[in-house]
Protein backbone atom coordinates (compact mmCIF):
# COMPACT_ATOMS: atom_id res chain seq x y z
CA UNK A 1 0.00 0.00 0.00
CA UNK A 2 1.15 3.58 -0.63
CA UNK A 3 0.54 6.05 1.97
CA UNK A 4 0.59 10.28 1.44
CA UNK A 5 -0.01 12.89 3.78
CA UNK A 6 -0.90 16.00 1.22
CA UNK A 7 -0.60 19.18 3.46
CA UNK A 8 -1.90 17.57 6.60
CA UNK A 9 -2.48 19.19 9.84
CA UNK A 10 -4.34 18.65 13.35
CA UNK A 11 -5.85 20.86 15.60
CA UNK A 12 -7.41 19.21 19.24
CA UNK A 13 -10.64 21.09 19.99
CA UNK A 14 -9.81 23.89 22.45
CA UNK A 15 -6.06 24.69 21.40
CA UNK A 16 -5.25 27.48 19.69
CA UNK A 17 -2.53 25.80 18.30
CA UNK A 18 -1.66 23.09 15.64
CA UNK A 19 -0.50 19.83 17.19
CA UNK A 20 0.81 19.09 13.40
CA UNK A 21 1.12 21.65 10.49
CA UNK A 22 1.27 21.18 6.36
CA UNK A 23 2.86 17.50 6.75
CA UNK A 24 3.61 16.36 3.23
CA UNK A 25 4.81 12.96 2.92
CA UNK A 26 5.03 9.74 0.79
CA UNK A 27 5.56 6.48 1.63
CA UNK A 28 6.13 4.18 -0.83
CA UNK A 29 4.54 0.27 -1.44
CA UNK A 30 7.07 -2.08 0.57
CA UNK A 31 8.33 0.49 2.55
CA UNK A 32 9.49 -0.13 5.86
CA UNK A 33 9.32 3.93 7.07
CA UNK A 34 10.30 4.90 10.62
CA UNK A 35 8.91 8.00 12.06
CA UNK A 36 11.62 8.74 14.58
CA UNK A 37 12.10 11.89 16.80
CA UNK A 38 12.00 13.13 20.57
CA UNK A 39 9.23 12.56 23.04
CA UNK A 40 6.05 14.99 21.88
CA UNK A 41 7.44 15.84 18.48
CA UNK A 42 4.16 14.37 16.92
CA UNK A 43 5.26 11.02 15.80
CA UNK A 44 2.89 9.42 17.41
CA UNK A 45 -0.11 11.95 16.62
CA UNK A 46 1.11 11.30 13.38
CA UNK A 47 0.60 7.66 13.12
CA UNK A 48 -3.00 8.18 14.68
CA UNK A 49 -4.06 10.02 11.88
CA UNK A 50 -2.46 7.11 9.58
CA UNK A 51 -4.75 4.62 12.10
CA UNK A 52 -7.94 6.89 11.77
CA UNK A 53 -8.30 7.40 15.56
CA UNK A 54 -7.23 10.95 15.37
CA UNK A 55 -9.37 13.02 12.68
CA UNK A 56 -7.13 15.68 10.43
CA UNK A 57 -8.10 18.86 10.70
CA UNK A 58 -6.82 20.48 7.31
CA UNK A 59 -5.25 17.98 4.56
CA UNK A 60 -5.80 14.99 2.82
CA UNK A 61 -5.11 11.14 3.90
CA UNK A 62 -4.26 9.15 0.51
CA UNK A 63 -4.26 5.33 0.72
CA UNK A 64 -3.35 4.25 -3.22
CA UNK A 65 -4.76 6.91 -4.77
CA UNK A 66 -7.94 7.09 -2.55
CA UNK A 67 -8.83 9.95 0.14
CA UNK A 68 -9.51 8.15 3.57
CA UNK A 69 -9.61 11.25 5.54
CA UNK A 70 -13.10 9.97 6.71
CA UNK A 71 -12.54 6.47 6.28
CA UNK A 72 -12.80 4.40 9.98
CA UNK A 73 -9.68 2.11 11.02
CA UNK A 74 -11.99 -0.65 10.87
CA UNK A 75 -12.27 0.02 6.98
CA UNK A 76 -8.21 0.88 6.40
CA UNK A 77 -6.94 -2.36 6.15
CA UNK A 78 -4.30 -1.85 8.53
CA UNK A 79 -2.93 -4.01 11.67
CA UNK A 80 -1.60 -2.13 14.82
CA UNK A 81 1.12 -3.32 17.48
CA UNK A 82 1.53 -1.58 20.48
CA UNK A 83 4.12 -0.45 22.93
CA UNK A 84 1.83 -2.61 25.48
CA UNK A 85 1.45 -6.06 23.94
CA UNK A 86 -2.67 -6.07 25.01
CA UNK A 87 -3.08 -9.69 24.82
CA UNK A 88 -6.32 -10.77 26.39
CA UNK A 89 -4.94 -12.76 29.34
CA UNK A 90 -7.32 -15.28 29.94
CA UNK A 91 -7.05 -16.83 26.29
CA UNK A 92 -3.97 -18.79 25.09
CA UNK A 93 -1.71 -17.92 22.29
CA UNK A 94 -3.98 -19.38 19.49
CA UNK A 95 -6.62 -17.53 20.82
CA UNK A 96 -5.30 -14.29 20.93
CA UNK A 97 -4.10 -14.43 17.62
CA UNK A 98 -6.92 -15.60 15.87
CA UNK A 99 -9.19 -13.64 18.05
CA UNK A 100 -9.54 -11.11 14.98
CA UNK A 101 -10.03 -13.31 12.29
CA UNK A 102 -12.98 -15.27 14.66
CA UNK A 103 -14.43 -11.57 15.07
CA UNK A 104 -14.42 -11.38 11.27
CA UNK A 105 -16.19 -14.45 11.33
CA UNK A 106 -13.61 -16.21 8.91
CA UNK A 107 -13.68 -19.88 8.27
CA UNK A 108 -12.21 -21.79 11.07
CA UNK A 109 -10.02 -23.38 8.40
CA UNK A 110 -8.27 -20.61 7.01
CA UNK A 111 -7.77 -19.15 10.89
CA UNK A 112 -5.79 -22.07 11.55
CA UNK A 113 -4.03 -22.32 8.92
CA UNK A 114 -3.01 -18.30 9.02
CA UNK A 115 -2.33 -18.87 13.04
CA UNK A 116 0.46 -21.73 12.34
CA UNK A 117 1.88 -19.70 9.52
CA UNK A 118 2.39 -16.90 11.43
CA UNK A 119 3.63 -18.75 14.60
CA UNK A 120 5.76 -20.64 12.50
CA UNK A 121 7.46 -17.24 11.24
CA UNK A 122 7.50 -15.69 14.30
CA UNK A 123 9.14 -19.20 16.26
CA UNK A 124 6.54 -19.77 18.86
CA UNK A 125 4.37 -22.92 17.45
CA UNK A 126 5.43 -24.39 20.57
CA UNK A 127 3.61 -21.73 22.67
CA UNK A 128 0.13 -21.80 21.10
CA UNK A 129 -1.59 -22.88 23.97
CA UNK A 130 -0.09 -21.30 26.59
CA UNK A 131 -1.51 -18.49 28.63
CA UNK A 132 0.21 -14.78 27.93
CA UNK A 133 1.85 -14.64 32.02
CA UNK A 134 3.78 -18.26 30.90
CA UNK A 135 5.37 -16.23 28.26
CA UNK A 136 8.48 -13.97 28.62
CA UNK A 137 7.73 -10.54 27.55
CA UNK A 138 9.90 -10.80 23.79
CA UNK A 139 6.90 -13.97 23.24
CA UNK A 140 4.42 -11.82 24.29
CA UNK A 141 5.47 -9.31 21.65
CA UNK A 142 5.87 -12.00 18.94
CA UNK A 143 2.07 -13.02 19.78
CA UNK A 144 1.04 -9.16 19.18
CA UNK A 145 3.04 -9.27 16.01
CA UNK A 146 2.09 -12.58 14.94
CA UNK A 147 -2.11 -11.27 15.67
CA UNK A 148 -1.20 -8.44 12.83
CA UNK A 149 0.32 -10.44 10.68
CA UNK A 150 -2.77 -13.40 10.64
CA UNK A 151 -5.00 -10.49 9.26
CA UNK A 152 -2.40 -10.56 6.29
CA UNK A 153 -3.00 -6.26 6.00
CA UNK A 154 -1.98 -3.79 3.23
CA UNK A 155 -0.93 -1.88 6.16
CA UNK A 156 1.55 -2.48 9.54
CA UNK A 157 1.53 0.37 12.07
CA UNK A 158 3.85 -0.19 14.66
CA UNK A 159 4.17 2.31 18.28
CA UNK A 160 7.00 2.15 20.09
CA UNK A 161 6.71 -2.03 19.86
CA UNK A 162 10.19 -3.23 21.19
CA UNK A 163 10.75 0.02 24.41
CA UNK A 164 9.61 -2.94 27.03
CA UNK A 165 12.04 -5.25 26.10
CA UNK A 166 15.95 -5.35 27.89
CA UNK A 167 18.26 -4.12 25.44
CA UNK A 168 19.68 -7.92 24.09
CA UNK A 169 16.00 -8.91 23.38
CA UNK A 170 15.25 -5.25 21.23
CA UNK A 171 18.37 -6.37 19.17
CA UNK A 172 17.38 -9.52 18.17
CA UNK A 173 13.57 -8.60 17.93
CA UNK A 174 15.10 -5.79 15.53
CA UNK A 175 16.62 -8.63 13.13
CA UNK A 176 13.28 -10.60 13.55
CA UNK A 177 11.29 -7.90 12.31
CA UNK A 178 13.22 -6.82 9.34
CA UNK A 179 13.42 -10.42 8.29
CA UNK A 180 9.30 -10.21 8.91
CA UNK A 181 9.28 -7.16 6.37
CA UNK A 182 11.55 -9.28 4.03
CA UNK A 183 9.36 -12.30 3.78
CA UNK A 184 5.71 -10.38 3.84
CA UNK A 185 6.70 -7.54 1.58
CA UNK A 186 3.98 -5.48 3.75
CA UNK A 187 4.09 -1.23 4.03
CA UNK A 188 5.32 -1.08 7.54
CA UNK A 189 5.20 2.54 9.46
CA UNK A 190 7.10 2.56 12.69
CA UNK A 191 7.07 4.84 15.01
CA UNK A 192 10.14 5.31 17.62
CA UNK A 193 12.53 7.61 19.55
CA UNK A 194 15.96 5.19 19.52
CA UNK A 195 17.78 6.23 16.53
CA UNK A 196 19.39 2.92 16.27
CA UNK A 197 16.15 1.27 15.52
CA UNK A 198 15.90 3.39 12.94
CA UNK A 199 19.17 3.02 11.24
CA UNK A 200 19.42 -0.67 11.37
CA UNK A 201 15.52 -0.94 10.33
CA UNK A 202 14.34 1.45 8.22
CA UNK A 203 14.27 1.42 4.49
CA UNK A 204 12.81 5.35 5.03
CA UNK A 205 13.60 7.58 7.78
CA UNK A 206 10.64 10.49 8.78
CA UNK A 207 13.06 12.23 11.95
CA UNK A 208 10.43 15.22 13.81
CA UNK A 209 11.43 17.96 15.90
CA UNK A 210 9.06 20.21 16.78
CA UNK A 211 5.93 18.42 15.13
CA UNK A 212 7.72 19.44 11.70
CA UNK A 213 9.66 16.97 9.43
CA UNK A 214 13.22 17.82 9.24
CA UNK A 215 14.21 15.23 7.29
CA UNK A 216 13.25 12.35 4.81
CA UNK A 217 15.26 9.78 3.19
CA UNK A 218 17.47 6.85 3.63
CA UNK A 219 19.25 5.59 7.16
CA UNK A 220 22.78 6.99 5.19
CA UNK A 221 21.38 10.11 3.87
CA UNK A 222 21.03 11.31 7.93
CA UNK A 223 24.05 10.12 8.81
CA UNK A 224 26.65 11.57 5.71
CA UNK A 225 24.86 14.64 4.92
CA UNK A 226 22.58 15.86 7.61
CA UNK A 227 19.78 19.03 6.41
CA UNK A 228 20.19 20.63 9.25
CA UNK A 229 21.95 21.27 12.63
CA UNK A 230 19.34 19.56 14.57
CA UNK A 231 19.13 16.34 12.42
CA UNK A 232 23.35 16.42 12.46
CA UNK A 233 22.98 16.67 16.14
CA UNK A 234 20.06 13.45 16.77
CA UNK A 235 21.69 10.91 14.59
CA UNK A 236 24.82 9.42 15.52
CA UNK A 237 26.30 8.56 18.51
CA UNK A 238 28.34 9.93 20.26
CA UNK A 239 26.67 13.25 18.77
CA UNK A 240 28.50 15.19 16.32
CA UNK A 241 31.15 17.96 17.71
CA UNK A 242 29.76 21.27 16.89
CA UNK A 243 31.95 24.59 16.69
CA UNK A 244 30.30 27.85 15.91
CA UNK A 245 32.78 30.21 14.36
CA UNK A 246 33.06 32.83 11.43
CA UNK A 247 33.92 33.23 7.92
CA UNK A 248 37.48 35.12 8.15
CA UNK A 249 39.51 35.34 5.04
CA UNK A 250 38.34 32.13 3.04
CA UNK A 251 38.82 30.58 6.80
CA UNK A 252 36.10 28.89 9.06
CA UNK A 253 37.57 30.55 12.41
CA UNK A 254 36.35 28.93 15.96
CA UNK A 255 35.02 31.52 18.33
CA UNK A 256 36.12 29.15 21.28
CA UNK A 257 39.42 28.21 20.41
CA UNK A 258 40.61 30.02 17.59
CA UNK A 259 40.78 26.89 14.73
CA UNK A 260 41.04 27.36 11.28
CA UNK A 261 40.30 25.49 8.76
CA UNK A 262 40.31 26.34 4.67
CA UNK A 263 36.98 26.24 3.35
CA UNK A 264 35.87 25.54 -0.70
CA UNK A 265 35.55 28.42 -3.15
CA UNK A 266 31.95 26.68 -3.39
CA UNK A 267 31.61 26.61 0.32
CA UNK A 268 32.64 30.46 0.72
CA UNK A 269 29.96 31.47 -1.85
CA UNK A 270 26.84 29.90 -0.04
CA UNK A 271 28.09 31.35 3.26
CA UNK A 272 28.30 34.76 1.87
CA UNK A 273 24.49 34.38 -0.23
CA UNK A 274 23.70 33.80 3.77
CA UNK A 275 24.48 37.52 4.10
CA UNK A 276 25.48 36.33 7.63
CA UNK A 277 29.30 34.99 8.00
CA UNK A 278 28.75 33.43 11.61
CA UNK A 279 28.31 29.56 10.95
CA UNK A 280 28.50 26.55 13.05
CA UNK A 281 31.06 23.01 11.61
CA UNK A 282 30.03 20.22 12.47
CA UNK A 283 32.73 17.06 12.68
CA UNK A 284 31.57 13.31 13.56
CA UNK A 285 33.75 11.63 16.29
CA UNK A 286 35.37 9.43 13.45
CA UNK A 287 36.16 12.36 11.58
CA UNK A 288 38.59 13.25 13.68
CA UNK A 289 42.26 11.76 13.49
CA UNK A 290 45.07 12.04 16.13
CA UNK A 291 48.75 13.32 14.27
CA UNK A 292 51.81 14.15 15.65
CA UNK A 293 52.47 17.55 13.55
CA UNK A 294 51.53 20.59 15.09
CA UNK A 295 49.14 23.21 13.45
CA UNK A 296 46.00 21.29 13.64
CA UNK A 297 44.09 21.77 16.45
CA UNK A 298 45.73 21.39 19.39
CA UNK A 299 43.32 19.76 22.48
CA UNK A 300 44.00 18.71 26.23
CA UNK A 301 42.57 14.84 26.67
CA UNK A 302 40.03 14.76 30.20
CA UNK A 303 38.43 11.39 29.84
CA UNK A 304 39.10 8.15 27.95
CA UNK A 305 36.56 5.22 27.76
CA UNK A 306 37.49 1.73 26.06
CA UNK A 307 34.26 0.81 24.01
CA UNK A 308 35.79 -2.81 22.98
CA UNK A 309 36.77 -2.36 19.22
CA UNK A 310 37.44 1.40 19.99
CA UNK A 311 38.19 4.33 22.41
CA UNK A 312 36.39 7.18 22.93
CA UNK A 313 38.30 10.80 23.34
CA UNK A 314 37.01 13.16 25.30
CA UNK A 315 39.15 16.87 24.76
CA UNK A 316 38.31 19.98 26.63
CA UNK A 317 38.34 22.64 24.42
CA UNK A 318 37.13 25.28 27.37
CA UNK A 319 35.03 24.61 30.44
CA UNK A 320 31.61 22.99 29.36
CA UNK A 321 33.11 22.56 25.42
CA UNK A 322 34.47 19.10 24.64
CA UNK A 323 35.38 17.17 21.38
CA UNK A 324 35.11 13.78 21.09
CA UNK A 325 37.49 11.44 19.42
CA UNK A 326 36.62 8.13 17.92
CA UNK A 327 40.07 6.16 18.21
CA UNK A 328 41.76 2.71 17.30
CA UNK A 329 41.93 0.52 20.95
CA UNK A 330 45.28 0.23 20.51
CA UNK A 331 45.84 4.46 20.46
CA UNK A 332 48.05 5.55 23.61
CA UNK A 333 46.75 8.55 25.00
CA UNK A 334 46.43 9.63 28.36
CA UNK A 335 44.30 12.19 30.20
CA UNK A 336 45.95 15.68 30.93
CA UNK A 337 47.69 14.97 27.77
CA UNK A 338 48.01 17.83 25.13
CA UNK A 339 47.12 16.09 21.38
CA UNK A 340 46.82 17.41 17.72
CA UNK A 341 43.74 16.59 16.12
CA UNK A 342 43.48 16.47 11.97
CA UNK A 343 39.92 16.83 10.47
CA UNK A 344 39.23 14.53 7.78
CA UNK A 345 35.57 16.00 6.86
CA UNK A 346 33.38 18.56 8.47
CA UNK A 347 29.78 19.38 7.73
CA UNK A 348 28.67 23.32 7.38
CA UNK A 349 25.71 25.36 8.92
CA UNK A 350 24.24 28.19 9.04
CA UNK A 351 24.42 30.04 12.53
CA UNK A 352 20.96 32.51 10.91
CA UNK A 353 18.50 29.33 9.80
CA UNK A 354 20.95 26.23 10.93
CA UNK A 355 20.50 24.79 7.80
CA UNK A 356 23.16 22.42 5.83
CA UNK A 357 25.70 24.65 3.71
CA UNK A 358 26.54 22.80 0.23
Amino acid sequence: MKVELRNVSKKYEGNSFYTLENINLFIDNNDFCVILGPSGCGKTTLLKIIAGLNSITKGDLIFDDVKVNNLLPKDRDISMVFQSYALYPHYNVYKNMAFGLEMKKEKKELINYRVRAAAKILNIEKYLFKKPKELSGGQQQRVALGRAIVRKPKLFLMDEPLSNLDAKLRESMRTELVSIHRMLGTTTVYVTHDQLEAMTMATKIVLMNNQIIQQVGKPEEFYDKPQNLFVAKFIGTPTMNVLLGKLVDKEFVSNDNGYKIKLTDQEIKLINEEQNNSIYLGVRSEELEIVKEKGHMSLRVINVELLGMSKQIVCEIKPDVNVIITAPKDTAVEIGQKIELRVKNYHLFSELTEKRIG
